[in-house]
This record gives C-alpha cells, structure tokens and sequence, in this order.
C-alpha cells in the first residue's frame, strides 16, 4: 500500500496538485479503510464517508486512486448506474421469496468490506425505495460503504415521488456515516479535458482513447448505459451517464429530434462528448439544422462540449449553400467552444 504522501505525489505527477480539503479527504479516508469489520461498532463510530461537491473537484480521481493503492479483494467499486442495475438483477433471483432485499444485501455483505459507488445520485421511484433500505441494511451488517456525489444527502432525490420515506431512510444513514464536503475552485475534470487540446494531440481520438478518457476522469468504462430517453422517446448513444452524454454526430443528429430535446440534454449533463463526424451537403439538410439548432442552445447555455473533429475540418461539415449564413455562425461558435477559454466558464 502506498503512503499518503506517495498518492499526493503520484496525483501531482498526474497534474492535480491537491488543496488542504482534498489531503484531509486523503486521511479521511485512509480512517475508514483501516477499521476493522465489525457488528458491535460504538454509537458514534462512523461506519463509512459520503463526499460532496462541485463537478470536477476531485472525488472520484482521489477516492478511486486511494483505493487502487490498498489493492485489497474485500473492496469493491461501482458506479451508481452499474450499482443499481446489479441490486436489480439480484432481487431477481429472489423474486417471490420474503425479504429479498435482506437477502442481497447478506450477499453483498458476506464477500465486501467495503463498497465505493460514485457518482451517487437517485432519481427513479423504484431505486429510491430501494437503496436507503438496502446501504442502512449493509452498515448495520458491518460493512462500510464510501459514497460520491455532487449534491448534499438532504438534496437528494428532490421533489421525487415518495420522497419522504427515502429522507427518513437517508436520516438514518446519516446517523451511521460521516458527510464531508469537498469544496474548493479548481474543475479538474474540465482541466483535464481541456489539457488535451493544449497538448498538442492534434484532435486524433479513436473510440479506445474516449473510453479511457472516461474511465480516467468520469470512473466509468464501456458497456454503461447506451440508452438516452427524452419524453418516452428513446434515443441510442454511446455512453449515458449522470452528468456524461456521449453521442455520435453521425447517428444522432439522423433522428428526428429538436430545440426541446436539446435543452433537456444541455440542463441535464454536465459533459457532452460528440465523435463521428463527417460531411454533409444539402441532400442531408435536416441533419445539419438539427446540429446548428443544438449549438445555439449549447452556446447559450454555456454547456460544456467536447468535440472530437478528429481528421474532420469544422469548415467541411457543410458543404452546401442554403444554411450559408446560419452555419457560419454555429462555425464560429464550434471554434470559439473548443478552445480552453470556453471551456473554463461557468
């Protein structure tokens, strides 16, 4: 296992010097990890440790990297959408059985001293009901949990149905585990993101390189969600996450979607990642007015997207004349959004 200070230093090698808040998360967690499993745990000895905070500060890289250095089989990691899909599949098996929430939970329990889920963040009825239950039940066996999120767990699941009985759930954890809140000024997702344009990479990605690029600042690998559903309208893209949508312009922009559509996505994410492009002339004329229509809204919103043009000149997207005036605009908007200024306003 490597020392605090050696963590402190392989994150600065890796361009995040850390701030006094992120060292004392260091050592909150270094705490955690090393209490011993237990099912007679004092009154007030915290069983686990909720992080929030802003977008990019942090949680995920210096949870995940503190993690990986203890290198211990009894830890396991998820991230909330993977999290929630694994309790689903689980209760499965023990449909029409009593309690089969007790049951995963045993399960989880038995093989885990401590289970990472990032990027915490309930949204659906159906989870909601679920999984204060199921993280009390698992605290309570002795099994410590670390949680991130950017919000604080009084906010969570807001104006949700049935929000009451998920806050007198959360109530209770809050009673079993520590809240800190990571603040701070320095978006190291953005700075990462932006960083590989002032590198000199010449805009190159390949599939494999995005991934990793995900991996790396978002904690999540392929094979999450594929599916964005706007309206009960159900749209294929290549990873959805919490606060990462990634598409294909080439797909995309091919469905029938429009300003509406584009709102919900720039409000509801934090990062837009869009690869595929090519060119298109005016026999593809919808697709071209459909992606103006979502620069407009992207620029106005000031919503953080990453192009991927790859060997794709932003002047040969549109080769045709009817929307002259109209792409020129969304051409200069393109180049004004990918540059590190852009990027870095709120």
């Amino acid at each position: 296992m490597l020392s605090i200070q050696n963590i402190i230093e392989m994150l600065k090698n890796q361009g995040a010097n850390l701030d006094l808040s992120q060292i004392d998360l260091l050592e909150k967690l270094n705490a955690i990890t090393h209490k011993k499993k237990s099912l007679f745990n004092a009154k007030n000895d915290k069983q686990g440790l909720y992080i929030w905070g802003d977008v990019g500060r942090g949680k995920t890289l210096i949870t995940q990297s503190f993690l990986y250095s203890i290198k211990r089989e009894d830890i396991v990691s998820f991230h909330y959408i993977d999290f929630i899909n694994f309790i689903h599949n689980e209760l499965n098996k023990y449909s029409g059985l009593k309690n089969p929430l007790k049951k995963v939970s045993k399960n989880i329990s038995k093989n885990n001293n401590l289970i990472f889920i990032d990027e915490f963040q309930v949204e659906d009825v159906a989870d909601a009901m679920i999984i204060g239950d199921l993280l009390i039940s698992l605290v309570d066996s002795g099994t410590k949990i670390i949680l991130t999120s950017n919000v604080h767990p009084d906010d969570l699941y807001k104006d949700g149905l049935q929000r009451q009985k998920f806050l007198k759930s959360i109530n209770l954890l809050k009673e079993k585990i520590d809240i800190y809140e990571l603040d701070g000024d320095i978006d190291y997702r953005t700075k990462n993101i932006i960083e590989l344009d002032k590198e000199g990479s010449k805009g190159l990605f390949s599939e494999e390189k995005i991934i990793a690029l995900i991996k790396e600042n978002f904690g999540v690998d392929e094979g999450s969600n594929d599916i964005l559903t706007i309206n009960n309208r159900k749209f294929r893209c290549k990873i959805v996450l919490n606060n990462l949508l990634w598409i294909e312009f080439n797909s995309f922009f091919k469905e029938a979607t429009g300003a509406k559509d584009y709102k919900f996505i720039c409000d509801k994410f934090d990062w837009i990642f869009i690869n595929s492009f090519e060119s298109f002339d005016d026999d593809s004329i919808d697709i071209i007015r459909r992606f103006i229509s979502f620069i407009d809204i992207a620029y106005k919103e000031k919503t953080k997207v990453k192009f991927f043009f790859n060997d794709t000149d932003i002047s040969s997207i549109y080769s045709g004349t009817k929307l002259d005036i109209l792409w020129k605009r969304c051409a200069s908007r393109l180049s004004e959004m990918k540059n590190y200024d852009y990027l870095e306003e709120d």
